[in-house]
């Protein structure tokens, strides 16, 4: 697939989860981009699979420009959200952008998206429960593709499954999806321990890292931002650098028997190498074939959203639980709501 066409796709994606101004810039990037600048030459030139299935340059490009506005650059600003302004005055500054802040520019296209989508945890914290209710013991959390590690706070967080609550009841991070079908039912869960590995990790207390978080949430999102910036606040845990495969197998070793290991990704395993899926699933069979474990999956798998699904060892056993928005924003749940 082009860049031009990767970028128009990207935009219908955009759409569809809520964003119309970042839908706007791809659909003008798709017509508009030249490769008159060096920014709009390494675009149009790029190397690889530009789509969200592999390198996600729409994502690199709406992320760049972003970083640029939270840093209050002047030619930006004023076409940015909340601000409106027409298409022509805003490529115009965008095309500006790509002279006056080239280096910059470039350098953010370097790097793959991060986002840490925080209601993503809406989908994992009743089967979190689930699995507590069950083994009723300490749940050990390894998160694979963690990037800030921010979602590993997810017991801190509250939840509003219909009428069904989870999480403290006081927490300044509040999940409401709209949630259809049946709920598990909440348990007492105590998370012993947190740990999460990601190829290349974000800190919470690296202004740089913070910057580049929250440059990939949409700009006509605050409420995103909002959330973020409370789970940021609730976070204490320092991601490792690593690859998922390499760091699951020895990060299981050094788990003590009286926990229940759960490991879970989410919009993450695809991105994975082969390679590494193939040593983590190793990993989880070994492990799993001598103590209860568990593995949550919130996956795309071209249905609607993405698939929620629990594998619990030892006899490997997969449950299809639900389907979820990418953003967390809804959920669908039609498998079991218990184990037992």
């Amino acid at each position: 697939m082009s860049l031009r066409d990767a970028c128009r796709h990207q935009a219908l994606n955009c759409r569809s989860l809520g964003s119309p101004f970042t839908a706007r810039l791809l659909n003008l990037a798709a017509g508009r981009l030249t490769d008159a600048s060096d920014v709009g030459a390494t675009l149009l030139a790029w190397d690889g699979d530009v789509t969200s299935d592999g390198q996600s340059v729409p994502l690199r490009l709406a992320g760049a420009l972003h970083r640029l506005v939270l840093l209050e650059d002047e030619g930006l600003v004023p076409h940015w959200p909340p601000h409106e302004t027409g298409d022509d005055a805003l490529w115009s500054a965008v095309e500006e952008a790509f002279d006056r802040r080239r280096d910059e520019v470039l350098q953010t296209l370097s790097h793959a998206p991060q986002t840490n989508e925080v209601r993503r945890a809406a989908a994992l914290i009743p089967v979190l429960h689930m699995l507590a209710r069950q083994y009723d013991r300490p749940l050990a959390l390894f998160e694979l593709g963690a990037s800030a590690g921010l979602n590993l706070s997810m017991d801190r967080f509250d939840l509003a499954a219909g009428a069904t609550r989870f999480g403290p009841g006081d927490s300044t991070v509040a999940l409401a999806p709209v949630w259809e079908g049946p709920r598990p039912e909440p348990a007492s869960l105590t998370v012993a321990s947190r740990r999460g590995v990601d190829l290349a990790p974000l800190s919470v207390t690296n202004d740089a890292d913070r910057l580049r978080l929250f440059a990939y949430l949409w700009p006509d999102q605050p409420e995103r931002r909002q959330r973020t910036e409370a789970a940021v606040d609730l976070s204490d845990i320092e991601v490792e650098e690593g690859d998922a495969g390499d760091w699951l197998d020895d990060a299981l070793n050094a788990c003590s028997d009286d926990v229940l290991p759960v490991i879970y990704h989410t919009v993450a395993w695809q991105y994975f190498p082969a390679a590494s899926q193939k040593r983590a699933e190793e990993a989880m069979a070994r492990v799993g074939a001598d103590r209860p474990l568990a593995r949550i999956g919130m996956e795309a798998d071209s249905g609607r959203g993405a698939g929620l699904t629990l594998t619990t060892w030892p006899n490997g056993r997969k449950h299809a639980l639900a389907r979820v928005d990418f953003h967390g924003r809804w959920l669908d749940w039609f498998g079991p709501t218990s184990l037992g």
